[in-house]
């Protein structure tokens, strides 16, 4: 059973429902920091956000202790919802947009951090100026620690991630994460994120494809920073993860996912001879701390579309 927050804060009791609702998923991570980033906007809002995290069964009493403390300190009205078996990333957030109380819900990762003093702020002009239902943030690398373990990360993500509203909007649907994402609830209630994907990687980009078929979505400079960079290691692990959850999408929207570098380069690598054999070696370069960053990055992406290239 999920255990809630019992006292209110202060606040929710100022308007009968809040506009939007802060929904952060976490699992053995601990969103306390982003939780009290998000309250410092708490005087100017009247109530019109509320926050609700979720612990997707990581089984930490520590943890859980800490967050329920963050929780019931926090100026917005907040909830705290925590599961006692981990019901993965699309499940997750599925279930927190059943917990959400306003007509808008924002994503936001657990291990983010609002870039600009008036992010939530920034959210609610632009439902009050008439926002389109899907909007999507963008994602930045400036507050995370610049440390050699994570330098892989971070120059692939200031490469492919952190790009500006105007570059991410000539192709929206490639572009949303659900580390900075709102959307209207009749929107996310007519499509959910698909439950059939399992561990890490696409299944917000193929939620995207599907809810772009009927509404549009809109890129916009209101960044968050993505504090937790993986080790080069952790990023080789989730690309093999991730690999049955992009054949699923090739399976189900191939007239998108062929346009896509990342495609194109699997689709080049299957015709490769020994690829299986040579693959292992690509990932070597990657995991070098020794070789130029640009040389890992090229090699880590080229890792990427060999295992991919069974995919397609």
């Amino acid at each position: 059973m999920p255990v809630r927050k019992t006292r209110p804060n202060a606040t929710e009791t100022s308007r009968e429902r809040p506009i939007l609702s802060v929904l952060a998923p976490f699992y053995r991570d601990d969103p306390s920091l982003l939780l009290r980033g998000l309250d410092r906007e708490a005087a100017e809002l009247n109530g019109a956000v509320e926050v609700v995290t979720l612990d997707d069964g990581s089984g930490d009493e520590d943890l859980a202790t800490r967050v329920a403390l963050t929780v019931s300190r926090m100026a917005l009205p907040a909830r705290f919802v925590r599961l006692h078996e981990n019901i993965g990333r699309a499940k997750g957030r599925n279930r927190l947009a059943r917990e959400a109380k306003g007509e808008w819900l924002l994503f936001l990762d657990s291990d983010m951090a609002p870039d600009s003093p008036r992010f939530l702020g920034a959210y609610l002009d632009l439902i009050e100026a008439g926002a389109p239902p899907v909007v999507c943030g963008g994602f930045s690398v400036h507050q995370a620690p610049d440390t050699a373990d994570h330098a892989l990360h971070r120059h692939m993500s200031l490469k492919s991630d952190c790009l500006s509203a105007d570059v991410r909007n000539l192709a929206p649907e490639k572009h949303v994460f659900t580390s900075n994402l709102m959307v209207r609830r009749d929107v996310f209630e007519a499509e959910q994120f698909d439950e059939d994907f399992q561990g890490w990687g696409w299944e917000d980009v193929e939620w995207a494809m599907r809810v772009s078929r009927n509404h549009p979505i809109l890129h916009i400079d209101n960044p968050a920073t993505h504090l937790g960079l993986d080790s080069a290691s952790a990023i080789a692990a989730k690309y093999e993860q991730s690999a049955v959850n992009f054949a699923r999408v090739v399976a189900e929207h191939l007239p998108i996912v062929e346009n896509y570098p990342s495609y194109r380069l699997a689709k080049a690598l299957k015709k490769a001879p020994l690829l299986r054999t040579w693959r292992p070696a690509l990932k070597a370069v990657a995991l070098d701390g020794n070789t130029p960053l640009p040389a890992r990055d090229l090699a880590m992406r080229l890792y990427r579309a060999a295992l991919y290239a069974e995919a397609v």
